[in-house]
């Protein structure tokens, strides 16, 4: 377990830092992304070598073919301001809502990709799940969830929710949608849209 660990997390910092074009590629049928980090989807472990290097863990579930993962790696994931403040801030680990490679939850159970996502209740691709800073004691990761995002959404909604989650918004009294609202009013005044 602590080599496995150990290989993760070396995986995850030799990721690289800087990011030229979008890479989003078919790869399996599933679009990539250059910074998303390659585990052995061990959630636990992917929470503990997210926060060694002082990001978030979300988790997003993808399927062969799906159009509206396309459109969120070919027209979000590739603007620069989202994949920069993404890449900085979380730890992303692609799951295949098909795939069979296994995923170990909080709660130790092990199923493949296809068997997590029906557990975890997860219908629609993409769906980001939002993982709090540490993994509580039980449960499941979808259980855990600080938030879910399910299904494909524009540059300024998906990216707010990436800060707002950072933020840890969840914990306060402005619900998301009055945050991305002020937030889209700031930027209009800033004649940013």
């Amino acid at each position: 377990m602590l080599f496995r660990s150990l290989i993760a997390a070396a995986l995850f910092l030799l990721a690289p830092a800087a990011h030229g074009p979008s890479q989003a590629q078919e790869n399996g049928g599933l679009h990539q992304e250059d910074w998303f980090a390659v585990t052995f989807k061990d959630v636990r472990e992917d929470l503990e070598t997210a926060a060694a290097g002082g990001k978030r863990l979300a988790l997003i579930v993808e399927q062969h073919g799906c159009i509206y993962c396309r459109k969120l790696h070919e027209e979000v994931l590739s603007d620069p301001e989202v994949r920069d403040y993404i890449s900085a801030n979380y730890m992303v680990v692609q799951l295949n809502m098909f795939g069979d490679e296994e995923v170990t939850d909080l709660d130790g159970t092990a199923l493949p990709e296809k068997e997590m996502v029906r557990r975890w209740g997860v219908v629609f691709t993409p769906t980001v799940i939002f993982l709090p800073e540490a993994a509580p004691g039980e449960g499941t990761a979808a259980e855990a969830a600080v938030q879910t995002m399910p299904g494909a959404f524009g540059k300024w909604t998906t990216l707010d929710m990436f800060r707002w989650v950072r933020e840890k918004g969840y914990e306060g009294e402005e619900h998301f949608q009055k945050y991305h609202a002020r937030h889209i009013e700031e930027l209009r005044a800033a004649g940013k849209l």
